[in-house]
């Protein structure tokens, strides 16, 4: 029988790749639109199927974290048999400047979603995005027994999330795993994330449309990965017959300045000649280091990482050098690259 999945932060990252590994499975899958009064689904909008359309299988609602009720009608409508909690404001330097924003979505509205599962009364497995932002300052490599010291508010929110996820999990029976995925990126990355960031700017730059890049701390080390793979990791750990958490890594430290020499490099470029500093973009209280231990999900979720950092940001370069010849031959552009 076909499965119905409910995902929050659909226009995202995450919420695009993960629509489409569902729709490929045969799954009818719904998704969170926030109302704005401009357009923010150009992630989604290959795989958009108008109301008019019979037999849809990708269907918006408007909805939000912060509307409890809400939530609670759309789920008895709905009647998914997975939810995916991927909605947050997941900016940590932002979470800096929002903090009480980032904690009423990024956190309560993990709590919200939670509670109005419990409330609707219907059977549904639930993901919660959880982050490696959440480990902060505890030394790695960090595993799914690793303590919590968060540097951030977004950190902090997401803690909040996890030990809400695990406690409707207990308390409840309700089945609620978190999955701590470290860093991923892709070429649908938030252009204003780092290494998205960079990659574009290295597109820019070599059609000379800028010469310069403003980065803060390029000392920081992450564990980065390729979010389409990320993805799969989620939907595994809701096919398990027990609910755990489960953390989701490559396992390869890369510090901001490696990204960035690999990336300024691919396109026959020396970064040092266009990147300045800026302490704006450093944050109050730095995470100097963050690599995962995913053995626990290679083990019993058959997972493993096949992009590693330095193809990675070659892959997002080729995308981003593709995106900005194709806007300034006039092309429409896609997202589905």
């Amino acid at each position: 029988m076909t499965k119905t999945a409910l995902i929050t932060g659909v226009t995202g990252q995450d919420g695009s790749y993960l629509s489409e590994l569902l729709l490929s499975k045969g799954y009818t899958v719904h998704g969170l639109v926030r109302r704005s009064s401009s357009f923010n689904t150009e992630r989604i909008d290959h795989i958009y199927q108008g109301p008019q359309e019979t037999g849809r299988s990708f269907v918006l609602h408007h909805a939000d974290l912060s509307d409890g009720v809400a939530l609670v009608n759309l789920l008895r409508d709905i009647q998914p048999d997975e939810v995916y909690n991927l909605g947050a404001q997941s900016h940590v330097r932002v979470s800096f400047d929002a903090p009480l924003y980032t904690g009423d979505v990024t956190g309560l509205g993990s709590l919200r979603l939670l509670e109005a599962v419990r409330a609707s009364g219907i059977d549904t497995r639930v993901y919660q995005a959880s982050s490696s932002e959440m480990f902060g300052s505890t030394p790695p490599p960090q595993n799914e027994q690793t303590p919590f010291h968060p540097r951030s508010p977004y950190g902090v929110a997401k803690v909040y999330g996890y030990w809400a996820t695990v406690n409707y999990r207990e308390a409840y029976g309700m089945y609620a795993v978190n999955g701590i995925l470290f860093n991923h990126e892709s070429p649908r990355r938030g252009e204003t994330f780092v290494t998205r960031k960079i990659t574009r700017a290295v597109a820019r730059i070599k059609a000379g449309l800028q010469s310069e890049l403003y980065l803060g701390n390029l000392d920081a080390v992450r564990d980065w990965g390729y979010a389409p793979e990320y993805v799969d990791a989620m939907w595994r750990m809701l096919q398990q017959d027990e609910p755990t958490d489960y953390v989701v890594a490559t396992g390869v430290p890369a510090t901001v300045r490696r990204f960035l020499q690999t990336a300024f490099s691919h396109a026959g470029l020396d970064w040092q000649e266009h990147v300045r500093y800026d302490a704006k973009y450093e944050r109050p209280s730095e995470v100097d280091a963050l690599i995962g231990d995913a053995s626990k999900a290679a083990e019993l979720l058959g997972w493993k990482p096949e992009v590693m950092v330095e193809d990675l940001a070659r892959i997002m370069v080729d995308a981003d050098v593709k995106l900005v010849e194709d806007q300034l031959a006039g092309v429409a552009v896609r997202v589905d690259r």
